[in-house]
């Protein structure tokens, strides 16, 4: 695996989605174009799963076969919020590193 690797299916799922609404396939591609990261179907859809349940994303309705989902104002703000506290620990932890 390569050591760049991340994977937090539902943190990849709301980024992709914090774009416009999409669906499984389509945040399949956009989470391969952000971060170089193939989740399966099983994780993307159990990412899926959770965040429906949780409120932070909502099912728009079926264009053929396609369901699509947005995400919810609350999803937003969960969004920023591990984002803000990921980048914050990724700044700690990078100048631990400059420091050896």
């Amino acid at each position: 695996m390569d050591p760049g690797y991340y994977s937090d299916p539902p943190l990849l799922v709301l980024a992709s989605l914090a774009s416009g609404p999409k669906h499984g396939h389509a945040m399949l591609e956009d989470i391969e174009r952000l971060c170089g990261t193939r989740l399966g179907p099983g994780a993307l859809y159990g990412a899926i799963a959770r965040l429906e349940q949780q409120g932070w994303i909502a099912p728009l309705p079926a264009k053929e076969r396609r369901h699509p989902y947005r995400i919810t104002g609350d999803g937003l703000r969960v969004l920023r919020a591990k984002l803000t506290r990921l980048h914050e620990f990724s700044k700690a932890g990078l100048k631990r590193l400059e420091a050896r």
